[in-house]
């Protein structure tokens, strides 16, 4: 039996000419598809925007540091030198006014104060007795029995008892007042912060003994721009910042002087007893200040680096087809603070900006305001 056998090369080519019917065909679809592509347009990219608000008025909020300081504080010590023979108080103690704090031995100051009155008892009886010698011979003068001339010297010696009688008084009232300055009392009601002697040392005149600040009454010390602090009233109340909580203080009076080294002028609020601060706590007083300038705010997200250091937002510009594009204009930052700017430029009022997300757009992409955010605060 004899069989027909097909050529292989027929085989091949009709494979062949089946593949390459499949490739035009592949080739033909992707090309209508990209045509189909590129003949619809792609859908905006949906995007947040804010409005732009013109504010002529803004004002921000302006920190300065202050500190809470007692309005009268002192170092107590004795105007003498002496053994010290007591301390009544400790560190934390409150005190009141004219109470005892501390004492010196006092015993030899106690003894001349003795004797200098036994002089004055010993000239006060001398005078006496020259008082009466006087008037016995102001009578025998009268009588013709002395002469003028002794009468004079009577009288004179009994003026000198009475000066000596005087100079005794006053030593004794100097020894004292001595024995006063001996003791320290308080100034006034306060705290006693410091205790720098203990009993038995030897004091010096003028050296701290006790130091004491008023309980009662703070004050809140705070350096401002000498514009700032001509514009505050007295009895005006002010907010502070003390650990994160606000507290109110008065304004009482400010020195009116700038300082050298920090270029500020001091001013001085009465703080009340309810405040619940202490002396060395630092606050911060909080003063809104007008920008001076018409702009708007704008979230720091909404900002894109220019050239030569400038900044730009996009702006969504209607494109008349229902949707926007974005355009770039620049714009001048006035004041920058935590998440916004204030900014000036080309920019209309009440214009949409893109709010955020400027890394992933490009200027004329379209875009739809997905939402409109808040203008910034």
């Amino acid at each position: 039996m004899s069989l027909y056998k097909r050529p292989l090369g027929a085989g091949i080519t009709v494979a062949l000419a089946a593949l390459s019917i499949f490739l035009l065909v592949f080739v033909v679809s992707t090309l209508r598809a990209d045509a189909n592509a590129v003949a619809a347009p792609p859908a905006p990219m949906p995007v947040p925007a804010i409005e732009a608000s013109y504010d002529g008025g803004a004002r921000i909020e302006e920190f300065y540091p202050g500190l809470v300081a007692a309005r009268r504080e002192s170092a107590l010590g004795f105007e003498r030198s002496g053994r010290i023979d007591a301390i009544a108080v400790d560190v934390g103690d409150r005190v009141s006014e004219g109470q005892l704090l501390a004492r010196l031995d006092m015993r030899a100051l106690d003894a001349q104060i003795a004797a200098a009155d036994a002089q004055t008892a010993e000239a006060a009886a001398q005078t006496a007795l020259a008082a009466e010698t006087e008037d016995r011979q102001a009578q025998l003068l009268e009588r013709g029995h002395i002469s003028q001339q002794r009468y004079d010297e009577v009288r004179t010696s009994t003026r000198a008892a009475r000066a000596r009688q005087n100079a005794a008084a006053a030593a004794a009232d100097a020894l004292r007042v001595q024995r006063d300055l001996s003791i320290v009392t308080a100034p006034f009601d306060g705290v006693v912060t410091a205790r720098h002697a203990d009993e038995g040392a030897i004091a010096q005149p003028g050296q701290p003994v006790l130091d004491i600040v008023e309980a009662g009454a703070l004050e809140i010390r705070v350096g401002l721009p000498q514009a700032i602090a001509a514009g505050l009233e007295t009895g005006e109340a002010h907010r502070f910042m003390l650990e994160g909580r606000p507290v109110d203080a008065v304004f009482r009076t400010s020195t009116g002087v700038v300082d050298r080294q920090t270029r500020t002028v001091t001013a001085l609020f009465d703080l009340g007893e309810g405040a619940g601060a202490a002396a060395g706590q630092v606050v911060r007083l909080s003063v809104a200040t007008p920008i001076g300038t018409d702009g708007f705010w704008v979230p720091t997200s909404a900002l894109a680096e220019g050239r030569r250091g400038l900044w730009s937002v996009y702006v969504l510009m209607p494109d008349g087809a229902g949707g926007h594009t974005l355009e770039r204009r620049a714009v001048e930052t006035v004041r920058i603070e935590a998440g916004r700017v204030f900014v000036r430029g080309a920019v209309e009022d009440g214009e949409l900006l893109l709010a955020s997300g400027i890394q992933r757009i490009t200027p004329g992409q379209r875009v739809t305001p997905a939402a409109i955010e808040a203008r910034a605060q």
